[in-house]
């Protein structure tokens, strides 16, 4: 199944690596290598993560990637959506018009 990322998800993915890059840009690069690598999985098994909580949609998905949540939609391809810490409370708005 194809995977599609949203801007704001790579955004977002961009976001989190210049933020650990500050202390260790070796952890930086190694974290977005180990999170891409954790999403292309989805591809062969993208029912593997779990229903998101706050939605309720089995469409709506959530794939746990040490303290962040990539949260994606499956129905012809694979849509990352967004990815947040797991503390951070989800915006419907991040899920795009359709989505929810």
């Amino acid at each position: 199944m194809k995977i599609v990322w949203s801007p704001l998800a790579l955004e977002r993915v961009e976001d989190t690596a210049r933020y650990i890059a500050e202390d260790n840009p070796d952890v930086a690069i190694r974290w977005v290598e180990d999170l891409f690598a954790a999403v292309e999985r989805l591809a062969d098994f993208p029912k593997s993560g779990r229903m998101v909580p706050e939605v309720g949609s089995p469409r709506i998905r959530e794939l746990m990637f040490g303290t962040y949540r990539v949260i994606y939609s499956t129905k012809d391809q694979i849509d990352i959506l967004t990815v947040r810490r797991s503390s951070q409370l989800l915006r419907m708005s991040e899920l795009g018009d359709d989505e929810a």
